[in-house]
């Protein structure tokens, strides 16, 4: 199994997750994993510091497209033509760029409990939001999803695997999305980031595999940033399946220096030889997903997760008012994602990072139990 550094030394990292929640705090927040790297992309990285190769980046190499081409089709069965590849330096600026070329200040949709940054980004670039709550069984609304097509909606961004819930949207609800946008003439830009997720028992539909529709108000948005714990090096990409839709990413205003090239050859290395880490990733994280569920605390309810390292978790049960999140952080130690960052009527939920080991997991757990009773 991949190594997790002790808590100690978790706390010594600079990025989100870990930085600034104090002495004895396990954090559980930001979508990032413990995980040391995997051995062949911390190589290429060290290469490229010891040669002092921190330039700009020259557009998307052949051998990233043939590596992300290889990945795509190796572990979720996508035929991608590598010259329907475009960089962008992350997948929500890629969104919101994307969404500046078909509607400027128009309508976007996108189903709650959604990503934090829909919610904060995309009003402060200009857009309407329109969010379509998702049905009691964690499904997407379709019947809602047609009274918002009817009443003009621009844009829906699909998260594909859902975040923060972590289901797998089967086949034929992805086909009945993509055969409704289309009808309305609205585009679908997939998020399918945590796509290489996917934990036993569920399998990943790529959107642009799902139908003819589907390629052609689609386009997919992807990065190894998740699967592969790479967030701060700033490379994402952009996949088109159709004529039409490649025709509108020519347009995006990004020029290949503003990706980090860090972030391009920790990609190429992690689609090449990052398989067996990944696997081992995998396994844990199906371990530490049936650790969760075995161990809930008492008054706590889940949808047990399909895919991702997150667990969305209903709190109402245990009787901790409207910020469980606060609850846990002052009266367990245990730092954890307010619902109300994901949905404002999410009070009662709070979002865990199930990315880690299971000794720091099992010891949330038991914190957690502990500050309840």
């Amino acid at each position: 199994m991949p190594r997790v550094p002790a808590l100690e030394e978790l706390q010594r990292r600079r990025s989100e997750k870990w930085f600034g929640h104090g002495d004895g705090v396990i954090s559980a927040t930001v979508a990032e994993m413990d995980f040391e790297l995997a051995e062949p992309i911390a190589a290429v990285l060290r290469d490229a510091i010891g040669r002092s190769d921190l330039g700009y980046t020259s557009g998307v190499p052949s051998s990233l497209g043939t590596a992300f081409a290889g990945f795509a089709q190796r572990r979720l069965d996508w035929k991608v033509d590598p010259d329907r590849l475009t960089l962008v330096p992350d997948v929500m600026v890629g969104l919101i760029e994307l969404c500046r070329l078909i509607a400027p200040g128009g309508s976007i949709g996108f189903a709650t409990a959604t990503y934090p940054p829909f919610l904060q980004q995309l009003p402060a670039a200009g857009f309407s939001l329109v969010p379509i709550p998702l049905s009691s069984d964690g499904s997407f609304d379709l019947d809602a999803l047609a009274v918002r097509l009817q009443q003009g909606l621009d844009i829906l961004i699909l998260p594909n695997p859902h975040n923060p819930t972590g289901r797998v949207l089967p086949p034929s609800e992805l086909t009945q999305i993509a055969e409704l946008c289309a009808q309305y003439g609205a585009w679908v830009l997939a998020d399918e980031i945590h796509a290489p997720l996917v934990l036993p028992g569920a399998q990943h539909t790529p959107w642009l595999d799902v139908s003819d529709a589907a390629r052609s108000c689609g386009i997919s948005l992807t990065s190894a940033s998740k699967a592969f714990n790479l967030a701060g090096l700033k490379a994402a990409l952009v996949v088109t399946a159709s004529d039409r839709a490649q025709d509108l990413v020519k347009r995006l205003p990004f020029t290949n220096d503003q990706v980090g090239i860090l972030g391009v050859l920790a990609a190429e290395a992690a689609f090449t030889d990052g398989d067996e880490w990944l696997d081992d990733v995998l396994r844990q994280l199906d371990h530490n997903r049936t650790l969760l569920g075995d161990h809930l605390p008492n008054g706590i309810t889940w949808a047990r997760p399909q895919a991702t390292f997150v667990a969305w978790l209903d709190c109402a049960g245990a009787g901790l008012g409207d910020d469980p999140a606060g609850f846990f952080l002052e009266q367990a130690k245990v730092a954890l994602s307010p619902g109300h960052s994901y949905d404002p009527a999410a009070t009662s939920f709070v979002r865990l990072n199930f990315g880690t080991g299971d000794e720091l997991l099992t010891e949330m757990l038991t914190r957690m139990s502990g500050a309840i009773s």
